[in-house]
């Protein structure tokens, strides 16, 4: 695939640019005035019963026609009001560049309809921490040519309404959620915006969590921000967050943060560091260079705590 066989980061960027500015501008058709969208939605989930059993979310929603309305009365999609939506949440994987074709064949529909809906992706939840999950709305919504139904990056008016509606179907006895929406963009530059959302969020349950929990048994916790190669062949790579005390090197947190081929390393890296700073968190140490998956002693993830980590500098 053209993606995949991308020499490098800066290649694999421009085609993404290429493919997204293309996506945006509609079908090459002009008479096809249908455009298709997502909406990311992040789901935080938690089991709020000390049962073993893991409860599950419903992957598809019973009142996506109540949605459709938020979306219409606070003028999303640049006040566009011929919106369909479908009703089931998919996964990440079912956005991915092999199905944007196919995707984008919905727009010869002649009634809005997005028949071929995308598989439901239901959330399991399991006992312990919360969790962010990601799922996706597809939908069509008809636009004149040249008109830009995707102008609005941020969630406007309807969001607050449009997440508690999304909620409410969502909710499950035994579990806690919190639907929070973001911005309907064409299909690739939402899948990429809702992955990034997905590691920031995930990153700040992490790190309230864990922040709490060390404060509260060993006092202020020092944070070590590295960066691995997970798989040496495919060249992945993620950005890995520990946070630890030196009054108890043993009761330490980690979070692994992906990282993705539009991502920039400084860009994560300083994600984290805010994230830190806005917790308040004084000692924050980047240990330098690219390291190993595995602790070659252990077998286990590698994960730097602050004695094996240079004193705290600033974060470039």
């Amino acid at each position: 695939m053209l993606f995949a066989s991308a020499p490098s980061a800066a290649v694999y960027r421009h085609l993404w640019r290429l493919l997204a500015a293309r996506e945006r501008s509609g079908a090459p058709d002009p008479s096809q005035l249908v455009r298709v969208f997502a909406i990311p939605v992040l789901v935080v989930a938690g089991r709020e019963t000390t049962g073993p059993d893991p409860v599950e979310l419903p992957g598809v929603v019973d009142n996506v026609a109540t949605l459709v309305g938020l979306l219409r009365e606070h003028a999303a999609l640049a006040g566009h009001g011929s919106i369909a939506l479908g009703n089931a949440l998919a996964t990440a994987e079912a956005l991915e560049y092999a199905h944007v074709p196919d995707l984008l064949a919905w727009r010869a529909l002649s009634d809005l309809a997005p028949e071929r809906a995308l598989p439901p992706a239901p959330i399991r939840v399991t006992p312990g921490a919360e969790g962010a999950h990601l799922r996706f709305f597809a939908g069509t919504v008809l636009a004149a040519a040249g008109a830009d139904p995707f102008r609005d990056v941020a969630v406007g008016r309807w969001g607050i309404p449009f997440a508690r509606a999304l909620t409410d179907s969502l909710r499950v006895p035994g579990a806690s959620v919190l639907a929070l929406p973001r911005a309907p963009q064409p299909l690739t530059t939402a899948l990429w915006q809702g992955r990034v959302a997905q590691r920031e969020l995930g990153a700040q349950l992490f790190a309230s969590n864990a922040i709490r929990k060390l404060r509260a048994a060993t006092g202020e916790p020092s944070a070590v921000i590295s960066v691995h190669r997970v798989e040496a062949a495919r060249g992945d790579a993620e950005v890995r967050l520990s946070l630890s005390s030196p009054l108890d090197p043993r009761a330490a947190e980690g979070f692994r943060c992906p990282l993705y081929p539009l991502d920039r390393l400084d860009d994560v890296v300083q994600m984290l560091a805010t994230l830190l700073a806005d917790c308040r968190v004084a000692d924050v140490r980047v240990q330098p260079g690219i390291h190993a998956d595995r602790d070659p002693a252990t077998g286990l993830t590698l994960l730097f705590k602050a004695g094996d980590a240079p004193p705290a500098t600033a974060v470039h």
